[in-house]
């Protein structure tokens, strides 16, 4: 036996419930840490508004800046980095918004959007994020390597080529550094950020002070540094687009290249789970950070663009002789080829290598704590199989060492790409999709208004939270159309690959919350309509007690449902229950359901007796439009031996049915419905050996034998389960427990022990039937005795079956004409046949075997007594008097038995028309005897009788 054999539980702990649940153990699993020592947490300054800084003031404010304004010119780079800051400022409001409508935990950006918008778009967003910060983190680094290298070829100094390899080298080397710093712990990594902080601001000012004071050698002059000039201004103000590394570079080209600076602005929010009050500090440290940032940059670049040539030589003679540019287009300085010009034109220029190396270093930083905090948050909530292991935390402060890791290796493979321009494209489109479904977040929640929308953040708007998300999309593909798409198509394969898994989760999305409205306005208007008959569903509610019990029926009516209209569950309970064990119920015929992806709604009805429940179901069930038109029962096999009061409810709600006007339909399988004796032997032979249960049982068996004792356990006043109701936690605790404690028997291969219990070889979607599907149309009831085998042959594994259809001729003189005119009729209702047949001679009175059987069918019951419909022990009786009454609509069926034995014995299934039986003249024995003479020794049959209303038309 597999150790993962061994430790399944068996049915006595699931029965007594003893188990933790799926969820209990995960928490376990994942939440494990050092509770003896106070987590590190940040207040808004130190935990967003510094690491937003630090995230945004990145490798572009001392490297592309600069470069940006050469090609793009001033006032286009001022236009640029407007709208950068449009769409950040739009998504820190939303991303506001989000925040503070509730307490925000580890994960951030993925933790917002999973729990507005749900698991599927949530987990894609999530792990495409944290790529996207892993990838900026290389693009940090190799922006840093870029920098020292040029100081180190400043002083004729480099590693291997002065080239890529140099950048390579250095930044497998800081990557290691970064990651080590990260593992010692986030207090080592918040003072390091102090640090960098500090130098930042003072490279800033170094360099705005440096642009005021001017050159201060002809060789400054003659790369390009001229200080504040007019004519360099205006001549700097227009765009100069040019070809540089194989890229022609236009307007939106730079605007992939600079966006990557103003992705910081997530830098708090995705150490959500860090801070003191997220709530609080990430709309004022977001928000402070984008404005001091947006002001900062439209400053340099102004600054820059004003004060150095776009084109210099670099040597002092040109200068003198005002041949500076005479290079073009071989120049090697000025705003368009050298991207050290903040360094050349600041007061001291070491500084600004201090800055820019603070910068790209306090950006990785950023994104290597990033990347692993919502990759970890992810990993936790188990959306995608086989990721949990790198959710492991350790330490004190639960730090995702596993997932650390793994940035570092992919930043690593990045790194060795050595090219920023080429990776900061890359990551634009990443980190705009996930700005895109934060803004689509807000807007979505204000659309759908639920009442748990309440952010405490007022100012959004839902008209502008959807501008920016569209804005966002707008930008992706201008950006770069082909990487949008590929975009789309990661998030899309994500979301399907969460959709196909249906993780256990609910976090009260907006899209639940747009899903009831959108329930709630359709249910009105349809509410609203007049019903047509080209839009009649069959809706129908079938009494199979609990679900599990009758397999068959359930399946046999969603085959008749599925993808087409509603289908009920109907469960009557004559006990009544307190509201924990109806919960308890609910749980687990809707856990049932769901297994077995039934389409189904379960209704359960308690304190009446099964006559009074089947009559308020047949009342109440539904809601305008949405409540059934069909009841479906099975046929009552032991309704020659079970007790009068049985009988006569069975026959009662027939009864009821038709005076509500509702369709009725009646399947048999000739090995009946109840699967409950079928698996009694099974089940005693379970319990004299525990082991063979542990190997075999399977999650239909283990439903099916809970549903098994229901009766004892829900109908039985004096069992003590009844008597004893537990808290409503605990119910829920146990039957979550019980549920997914099978459901991981179920997903452990079982499927060959599943297909032994629940469902026939008849309804199996995989399995093709062959034969026909006989069609016996009796009477005119509106057409539902020819809609319903039509529906059944147009589902997958019956749609090789064909219809023959059987009619009663009404004139045995004119079989012929009778025949054009049914052919004509069903071809009018568009109804494919392969054979039809008119049957003559139904009255001719029937053989002396068929009458026997009747006779034998209604022995028990018969009574000579005229008058009286039941016998000194109260059993009901079959008089003389009855039968007289009757004798033709007997001589009838008898006939219809006959017929149905030499034509339709070898059918794949028959449909045929339900007999009525008529108040105060037929009586419960004498209708079931019909009914037994139609199915009896028979395939498949389903009586189906209409309420006289139509359902097939002739018209489009």
């Amino acid at each position: 036996m597999s150790l993962q054999a061994a430790n399944r539980p068996t049915l006595d702990e699931l029965h007594t419930c003893n188990l933790p649940s799926v969820e209990q153990r995960r928490n376990t699993l994942n939440h494990k840490q050092d509770n003896t020592t106070v987590q590190l947490k940040f207040g808004w300054i130190q935990g967003v508004l510094i690491r937003c800084l630090l995230n945004i003031w990145g490798v572009m404010l001392f490297l592309r800046l600069s470069w940006v304004v050469g090609q793009a010119g001033i006032g286009q780079a001022i236009l640029l980095i407007l709208i950068t800051t449009m769409v950040t400022s739009i998504t820190a409001l939303s991303m506001s918004a989000i925040s503070t409508n509730g307490e925000i935990k580890g994960g951030g950006t993925y933790y917002m959007i999973s729990r507005s918008l749900g698991p599927e778009f949530g987990g894609s967003i999530g792990l495409i994020f944290s790529l996207a910060n892993a990838v900026a983190c290389a693009m940090y680094i190799v922006g840093f390597c870029e920098s020292l290298q040029n100081l180190l070829s400043s002083y004729g100094l480099s590693i291997v080529d002065d080239g890529i390899n140099d950048v390579r080298i250095i930044g497998c080397i800081t990557a290691v550094l970064l990651t080590v710093i990260v593992l010692v712990g986030m207090e080592w990594e918040a003072k390091t950020q102090m640090v960098l902080l500090v130098i930042l601001v003072v490279a800033i000012f170094n360099y705005l002070i440096g642009c005021i004071v001017g050159p201060t050698n002809d060789s400054a002059k003659a790369k390009g540094f001229v200080g504040f000039n007019g004519t360099v201004m205006w001549d700097n103000m227009f765009p100069d687009y040019r070809y540089a590394e194989e890229i022609y570079y236009d307007f939106f080209k730079v605007f992939a290249v600079f966006f990557p600076a103003a992705t910081g602005i997530l830098a708090g929010a995705n150490i959500s789970g860090d801070l003191k009050d997220p709530q609080s500090a990430i709309p004022k440290g977001t928000l402070l950070a984008v404005l001091i940032t947006t002001i900062s940059y439209i400053l340099m670049a102004v600054f820059a663009g004003s004060t150095v040539l776009r084109d210099a030589s670099g040597n002092i003679t040109d200068y003198l002789n005002g041949n500076i540019s005479s290079c073009i287009p071989n120049c090697t300085y000025g705003l368009q080829n050298n991207f050290q010009v903040i360094e050349l034109s600041s007061l001291e220029g070491s500084i600004i290598y201090a800055g820019c190396f603070a910068a790209t270093l306090s950006s990785a930083l950023a994104s290597l704590i990033s990347a692993p905090k919502v990759f970890q948050a992810l990993c936790r909530d188990q959306l995608y199989p086989r990721i949990e292991w790198f959710g492991q935390g350790f330490g004190a402060n639960n730090e995702p060492v596993r997932a650390y890791i793994l940035t570092f290796i992919i930043a690593i493979a990045f790194i060795l790409v050595g090219q920023l321009n080429l990776i900061a494209p890359l990551i634009s489109n990443f980190f705009l999709a996930a700005y895109m479904l934060i803004n689509f977040s807000t807007f979505h929640a204000s659309l759908a208004r639920p009442v748990g929308w309440r952010p405490t953040f007022k100012f959004y708007n839902m008209w502008l939270s959807l501008a920016g998300a569209i804005l966002c999309v707008i930008v992706m593909f201008l950006i770069s159309w082909w990487t949008s798409l590929l975009t789309f198509v990661s998030i899309l394969g994500l979301y399907l690959v969460v959709s196909y898994r249906k993780p256990d989760v609910n976090w009260g999305s907006t899209t639940q919350a747009q899903i009831y409205k959108s329930a709630l306005n359709a249910t009105q208007q349809l509410n609203n309509m007049e019903d047509h008959v080209k839009n009649y569903r069959p809706q129908i509610l079938v009494l199979t007690g609990m679900p599990s019990e009758r397999p068959e029926l359930v399946e046999f009516a969603h085959f008749l449902t599925k993808n087409l209209s509603m289908l009920v569950c109907g469960h009557i309970n004559p006990v009544s229950m307190s509201q924990n064990q109806r919960h308890v119920l609910h749980y687990k015929a809707n856990s049932w359901l769901k297994a077995h992806k039934y389409k189904t709604f379960y209704q359960q009805i308690d304190g009446f007796s099964f006559v009074e429940g089947a009559r308020a179901l047949l009342k109440v069930c539904g809601i305008g439009k949405l409540r059934p038109n069909i009841l479906m029962v099975g046929y009552k096999t032991d309704w020659q031996t079970c007790n009068t009061e049985d009988l006569t409810n069975y026959f009662q709600i027939l009864h009821n049915a038709f005076d509500l006007h509702l369709g009725i339909a009646i399947l048999r399988l000739q090995g009946g419905l109840d699967i409950i004796g079928r698996f009694k032997n099974q089940e005693q032979n379970s319990k004299s050996s525990p082991s063979a249960m542990k190997r075999n049982l399977s999650y239909s068996q283990i439903s099916q034998g809970s549903s098994g004792s229901e009766q004892s356990i829900y109908t039985r006043k004096n069992e003590e389960a009844v008597s004893e109701a537990p808290d409503e936690s605990s119910i829920y605790k146990i039957a979550k427990s019980f549920t997914e404690s099978a459901v991981e028997l179920r997903s452990e291969g079982q499927t060959e022990v599943e297909n032994n219990t629940p469902l026939p070889p008849l309804f199996q979607s995989n399995l093709k039937r062959k034969g026909t599907i006989d069609v016996w149309w009796l009477y005119d009831d509106g057409g539902l005795t020819l809609l319903l085998p039509y529906i059944i042959s147009t589902r997958r594994n019956w749609s090789s079956c064909k219809l023959r259809v059987f009619a009663i001729a009404s004139n045995s003189n004119s079989l012929e004409l009778e025949h054009r005119n049914m052919a004509s009729l069903l071809a009018k209702f568009r109804i494919a046949y392969s054979d039809l047949q008119i049957v003559p001679d139904i009255t001719k009175p029937a053989s002396e075997s068929s009458q026997s059987f009747f006779d034998s069918l209604i022995a028990d019951f018969r009574s000579k007594s005229d008058g009286s419909v039941s016998d000194e022990n109260g059993r009901l009786t079959v008089t003389d008097s009855e039968l007289m009454a009757v004798k033709d609509k007997t001589n009838r069926h008898m006939r219809l038995r006959e017929l149905l034995l030499e034509h339709s014995h070898e059918a794949a299934m028959v449909v045929m028309t339900l007999p009525i039986p008529r108040k105060n003249i037929v009586s419960a024995p004498t209708y079931l005897a019909w009914l037994e003479l139609l199915t009896k020794d028979m395939p498949p049959v389903l009586l189906v009788r209409g309420n006289q209303t139509s359902v097939l038309t002739f018209y489009s």
